[in-house]
Formats: C-alpha cells, structure tokens, sequence
C-alpha cells in the first residue's frame, strides 16, 4: 500500500452508502452535509436506469475514499421528499453541501462523467477526492519526466493497487513501459484496462504515444530523410517518414511543422494521412501543450482557408 498519509484508508461502505427516509433525511442528508458533501440517489425499484446507475455510482463514491457520502432514496417511499425536492423523473442525482444542493443530474451517466461529477462536488467542497493518490501521481510523474522511469512504473502500479480504475495510473504506467522500450508489455498493459475506464483522455493518449513508438522503431536516420525532402520537396513519403523520424528523437515541434507541410501541399495524400498523424500526435501531448495548440491552429486555418 502507498503510504498517502492519514486519509488514504477507505471508510467502510457503511458509512458511505446509506439507505435514506424522509424520518432521517434532515440527519443523514442536511446535517451530515455540513462535515462532508453528501450525494442523494432519488431511484425506483421500477426504474430501469436507476439499476444501472445506482451500482456505478456507489463504486464512484467509494472510490473517493470518504470525500463524499451517499444517500439513496427510494421516492415510492418516500415521495414527501421527492415533492419537495420537485423530482419529476427519475435516476435523479442532487449533491448537498453545507445543507444546500449544489449540483446534480438526471438520467443514467457513465463512469467517467460520474467520476467527473464527484471530483466537482468535492473541489466545490474545498476537499480533495483522490484520497492522497494526487500526490503519488506527481511524484510518478515527475519521476517519469526525470528519467527514474523504473520508479516511476512502479509507483504507478502502487497507485493502481489502491484504485484500480484510475486511468490516470495507468496511463502512465503504458507511458513508463513505453520509455523502457518494452512496447509489448506496454500494448498488454494497455489491452488490460476494463471497460470502465478504457475511453479515458489518458488511456487514449497513451495508445497514441504507443503508435508512435511502434512507428518509430522503422524510422530512418533523419539526416538521410532530410537530404531526401531537400532534394525534392514533393516527396511526401520521405517528408512523412521524416516527421515520424524527428518525432522518435523527441522533436514533436519539427515533426508536426512537416506534416502540416504536406497537409499543405495535398491535403488528400495517402487517404489523408498526414492529417490523421497530426491527430496522433495531438492526442499523444498533453491538451496544453504549445505544439498541439500552435499545430491545431495552423491546420485549422488550412482547413478552412
């Protein structure tokens, strides 16, 4: 176990989760509400949704490690409440905070979004739902970006011993395989995500940094390429292979603008395949990164010249 400090234990379910009345919702909803924001599950045992979405939301509170509780309110019993509160349809989702609702939602969500929901609510809050685990992805990260890419892997398969679903974990521990130049175990490790988690951004972006560094294994010396481009600029398999070349040896920026150059030149070559590296790419960097957003928005202006 990662040794997250004092709060990185999870609370029984117990606690968490509780099956909610009208008799006891001003106890277990209003007043625990100022000591934590607690999330009400307004459900049916009719409703087909509810099904769904009670199971994955109550793993989502769980999974924040006390940041948040849950009530779940049947409103066939309790339809005091439900009137008072205007529940007109149901899977309903209120969160209360400091005895007020502050956010919420109807309808079944996936898990990403309810995760997304959670981590809103408690920020709103002022806490931190990760239960500790941000602070071991720091330094895993960090570790990764120093070159200790060995402790890193092996921080990141700590953390996902604590939350296995955290997409984040592993994302990055893909990223770290990928640096040891293990592609295999990182395509296992990346085959292995459950469906849960496997169309999260970090999951997506490590599959793009796995492409390339698939394509990166046939790329030729760079200077040969560029001698290629310089002598005849219209070659655009050399100018692509060039770019996958500048991308191996870390120079996204240049492999980008060459890409972008063929974009220019004949934007349908290859099926459009300068294009859809370009994409790769983005998804492969960081959303902020100044190469995709510089890249982006040149291609953008092609585009739409």
């Amino acid at each position: 176990m990662i040794e997250l400090g004092q709060g990185s234990a999870t609370p029984a379910q117990g606690d968490l989760i509780k099956d909610v009345r009208e008799a006891d919702f001003m106890t277990d909803v209003i007043d625990a509400s100022n000591e934590v924001p607690v999330i009400v599950d307004f459900w049916a045992p009719w409703c087909g949704p509810c099904k769904t979405l009670g199971p994955a939301l109550e793993a989502a509170v769980t999974a924040a490690r006390g940041a948040v509780k849950m009530a779940k309110v049947n409103v066939d019993e309790n339809q005091m409440i439900a009137g008072q509160l205007r529940i007109q349809s149901i899977p309903t989702v209120y969160a209360f905070w400091q005895g007020q609702p502050i956010d919420g939602f109807q309808g079944a969500l996936p898990a990403s979004e309810l995760k997304a929901f959670i981590d809103r609510v408690v920020q709103a809050a002022g806490g931190d739902a990760s239960g500790g685990l941000d602070e071991a992805m720091e330094a895993a990260e960090q570790m990764l970006a120093e070159g200790a890419v060995a402790d890193a892997a092996q921080t990141f398969a700590a953390i996902l011993g604590e939350d296995e679903t955290h997409a984040g974990a592993y994302g990055g521990l893909v990223r770290a395989h990928i640096a040891l130049g293990d592609l295999d175990q990182a395509e296992a490790i990346l085959n292995g995500a459950s469906a849960e988690i496997s169309r999260a951004h970090e999951l997506e972006a490590a599959a793009a940094q796995l492409e390339l560094a698939r394509q990166a294994q046939g790329a030729g010396p760079v200077s040969d390429l560029q001698a290629q481009v310089e002598a005849d600029p219209a070659n655009h398999q050399a100018r692509f292979d060039l770019a996958q070349a500048l991308y191996a040896k870390g120079d996204a920026e240049a492999a980008v603008d060459q890409l972008l150059e063929i974009f220019r030149r004949d934007r349908e070559w290859n099926d459009g395949a300068a294009k859809q590296q370009l994409f790769t790419i983005f998804e492969a960097l960081k959303p902020n990164d100044p190469v995709v957003l510089n890249g982006r928005r040149k291609l953008s202006s092609m585009i739409f010249a």
